[in-house]
């Protein structure tokens, strides 16, 4: 969404109204508001990404069992802080 927002400054406007101006149309145009609306919007994951992170669990999962079934990690015990 690119909008252009153009002010023409006429014959006797001051600097000070001329930004008055631009704030007001910037304001009514919706430009900042936008911009605020996607500026933190996540994106949804993809099928792959998905299957991805599915399938590295899963291989997570597996190792910690093998590793459990060594007895190299005692079930149960998780991490302490």
């Amino acid at each position: 969404m690119a909008i252009n927002v153009e002010i023409n400054r006429e014959n006797n406007e001051s600097n000070m109204g001329l930004l008055k101006k631009f704030s007001r149309q910037v304001r009514e145009s919706g430009v900042l508001k936008y911009s605020r609306k996607i500026r933190y919007a996540i994106r949804n994951e993809s099928d792959f990404v998905k299957k991805r992170n599915k399938l590295h669990s899963i291989n997570k999962a597996t190792k910690i069992e093998e590793q459990i079934k060594l007895g190299k990690i005692i079930p149960g015990q998780g991490r302490r802080r």
